[in-house]
Order: structure tokens, then sequence, then C-alpha cells
């Protein structure tokens, strides 16, 4: 692959939010709910969860490293509760109140680690626009408990001093490229290094998960697909399955369980909270 196409562009976290908070607008209208494709990351080590809903388990046991989804959720703000398998709500490790779901939006909610080691989720807005022939998008997203890094492909810093819970992104040469992760400015590798493959056409979304302190970094890919230039799908997300399988985990959300984790809403940043056991 050709490393000189990489070109950065770089987003916070809180940007993300903005962006997401703001999709809504461009589609609701009273007559008919605008829906947004939702996508769930699961990036908190060694903590498997229950998922409630307003009040109501929606997802048992949704394991570290997962990807669920996407969904076509309407737009709405739903109560959001995470807690280790089998527990209480009152019991929750994570809760999210009032969270906002926009319409027309294309999300990815990450359950991950803050710079400190603190459960959080951050709502990322997915760059669906359409990439050149030839060419797919790479974007990496820093959601790990550990310092500034750089991400190399084939040994080059490619995104350079990337922290918690920002992101980068580039359009590059579609196919597979070696990359690792490395303390920032450094050679000490922290992640990998491991093969991607980049497919035409496609967005890969990586995420730094775990924590640097417990030794358990580790990489969660995210892919999708439908960004041709040329006419001939509908963008939509694909990613690993649910420990219940994703055919599952869409069948359980039927009807009023289709609210899973769609807390990662506008207000996510101001109003998630690690509760107190």
């Amino acid at each position: 692959m050709q490393l000189s196409y990489f070109r950065r562009v770089a987003a916070g976290g809180a940007v993300a939010a903005l962006t997401f908070a703001g999709a809504g607008a461009l589609t609701a209208t009273p007559a008919y709910a605008a829906t947004s494709k939702v996508s769930v990351v699961h990036g908190i080590p060694d903590t498997p969860v229950d998922v409630y809903v307003n009040g109501k388990k929606t997802l048992d046991n949704f394991k570290p490293g997962d990807v669920a989804g996407p969904l076509d959720l309407e737009q709405g703000a739903y109560d959001i509760a995470l807690t280790k398998p089998g527990e209480a709500l009152d019991k929750a490790i994570l809760t999210v109140d009032d969270a906002e779901v926009p319409g027309g939006a294309n999300i990815s909610l990450a359950a991950h680690l803050d710079e400190a080691g603190k459960p959080k989720i951050t709502p990322f807005a997915n760059d669906t626009a359409k990439v050149d022939a030839g060419k797919a998008r790479l974007i990496v997203r820093h959601t790990a408990a550990a310092p500034a890094v750089d991400v190399r492909a084939g040994g080059k810093p490619v995104f350079e001093d990337l922290t918690n819970p920002n992101e980068a992104k580039a359009d590059v040469d579609a196919g597979t490229v070696s990359a690792d992760v490395v303390l920032a400015g450094t050679d000490t590798v922290a992640i990998g290094p491991a093969d991607l493959d980049l497919k035409e056409g496609t967005a890969t979304i990586v995420y730094a998960i775990g924590s640097a302190e417990a030794k358990n970094l580790d990489l969660v890919a995210q892919t999708i697909t439908g960004l041709h230039s040329a006419p001939g799908g509908v963008p939509s997300g694909t990613g690993g399955q649910a420990g219940t399988g994703v055919q599952t985990w869409w069948y359980v959300l039927a009807g009023a369980g289709v609210l899973l984790l769609v807390g990662g809403g506008a207000r996510v940043a101001a109003t998630a909270r690690t509760s107190r056991r």
C-alpha cells in the first residue's frame, strides 16, 4: 500500500458528539420519525454486561470485544443502564439518563475506559461519505486507558499523538496494511502489529481498547460498507457478533426492545456517570 496517500483528519470525541447531536435536525418531522443506524462496540475489558433500556433487560452477557448492529433506531430519548451479568438494576456500573438518539445519522457507541481507567460511553458519528475508486477509509479511535499514541502502517507513523477519546481518519489505497500502535514519539509497541484488510468502498474503524496498566490493550474492528463512488448500495455497518449472535440480538430487540444502548446521544458526555456500589 502506498502510504503517501494517507491524509490525516483528526476529530475529538466532543466534536463527534456535537455532530451526533445535530444530525437529527436534518430529517426529523412531526409525522415521520427519522432513524439512525446505530452500532455498539464493547471495549471495557474483563467486564461482560447486561444492558437495560428504560428499566427492562435488553441484552444478556454482552462481551468485551464484541460489536453489535447496526440497527435502524428511531430518534428519541432513553434511559440506559449497564450491570454485571445477573446483578440488579440498582447496582448498575454505568448509567445514561434521557439520552438522545438523533435521526439520519450513522453512529457507533463505544463503551470503553477513559484515560484514567473509568468506564464511559462515547458516541462517534461515522463518516459515510463516498470514497474514490480504488480507495478505502481507515478510521482509528483511541478508546483505551492509555497515554497518547502514534498509529503506524508499515512501520511509519500515519496518525500521531492520538489521545482518548479522539479519532483520526484517512482515505487510502485499498489493500492489506500491517499496522501497530506505539507510545507517542517512541518505537515502544503498545498494540500489534495486525494486518488490516481495507476493502475498496468500505470504512474500517479500529478501536484501541483496554488498559495499559493492566496490560490488556487490544484492537476491535468495525466495517461500514457501501461507500463506493458509483451508485450501488446504501451504507450500512457490519462487525463482530455479540455473544448471543447478531440475529438473536436483533430479535430480542424487536418492538419495545430496539432501544439497545441508544444512550450515545448528544447528552452522553454530560449525563454518563459511574454508579456507586
